[in-house]
C-alpha cells in the first residue's frame, strides 16, 4: 500500500517554479531543485520524475495559477476592452514588482527552447495558444459592442496583442522600466479606439494614460 505524501504537492511545486524561473531549466541541477523544494530525492523522482517531467509540471502549475486564473476573472468581470486594458495592467504592475526582474517563466521558457523537451513545448505552445485566444475573443467581443475599431481583423489585432504580450515581457527583462512598457501599450490600446475612419476616440482615463500617474 503506497504511503500517503509528507508534503504538499502545491507548495513544492511553487518552490520548483521559483528555481527554474530564477537559473531557467538547463542551469537548474536536480541538487538546487531539491534544495528550493525541501524534500528529498526520492521524493522529488517518486511525486514528479526527473527534471524534464518537473519542468513540465511546474509551468503546467504556473500556466494555471498565474494567466489561467487571470483571464478567467478578467472575462468574468470587465468589458472587452476593458479587460485587455488590465491584463496589460497586471503584467506590467507585476513585472515592476519583481525586484528580480524576472520576465515571465512561459515566455522565458519559450524563448529558452529546451532541447528535447516536446511535453514541455507543449504547454508553452498551449500559453501562446491560450493568449492568443483571450485578445481574440476581447477583441471580437469589443467589435461587436463597439467599444473597438472594426478597422483591422479581430484575428490580426490578437496576434498583434499577443506580440505586444510577449514584448514587454522580454523589456521587463533587459530594460524594467515603467514608462517604457506603459509606452509599449499605450499606442496599442489607442489603435483599438480608433474609428473606421482613422481618427482616433477620446482617451479612457486608466491606469495607461498619462492622466493617472
Amino acid at each position: 500500500m503506497a504511503r500517503p505524501r509528507e508534503f504538499d504537492e502545491q507548495i513544492v511545486l511553487d518552490a520548483a517554479i521559483q528555481c527554474f524561473w530564477g537559473k531557467g531549466f538547463e542551469a537548474t541541477s536536480m541538487r538546487d531543485l531539491i534544495d528550493c523544494m525541501g524534500i528529498t530525492g526520492a521524493s522529488v523522482y517518486n511525486a514528479f520524475g526527473d527534471k524534464r517531467a518537473l519542468y513540465r509540471r511546474a509551468l503546467e502549475h504556473y500556466l494555471e495559477r498565474s494567466f489561467g486564473e487571470r483571464v478567467i476573472r478578467l472575462e468574468s468581470t470587465l468589458a472587452p476592452r476593458q479587460a485587455i486594458e488590465m491584463f496589460f495592467v497586471e503584467v506590467i504592475d507585476r513585472s515592476m514588482n519583481d525586484s528580480l526582474h524576472r520576465g515571465c517563466l512561459m515566455v522565458n521558457s519559450a524563448l529558452e527552447a529546451v532541447p528535447d523537451a516536446p511535453d514541455a513545448q507543449a504547454i508553452i505552445d498551449d500559453f501562446l495558444t491560450r493568449a492568443e485566444g483571450f485578445f481574440h475573443r476581447c477583441v471580437q467581443a469589443g467589435q461587436n459592442d463597439g467599444s473597438i475599431s472594426r478597422a483591422q481583423p479581430a484575428a490580426d489585432l490578437g496576434r498583434l496583442l499577443l506580440g505586444v504580450l510577449l514584448g514587454i515581457r522580454v523589456l521587463a527583462r533587459a530594460k524594467p522600466q515603467r514608462s517604457l512598457l506603459e509606452s509599449v501599450v499605450r499606442p496599442v490600446m489607442a489603435l483599438l479606439d480608433a474609428d473606421d475612419s482613422g481618427s482616433t476616440a477620446a482617451p479612457i482615463p486608466t491606469p495607461l494614460t498619462e492622466a493617472h500617474r
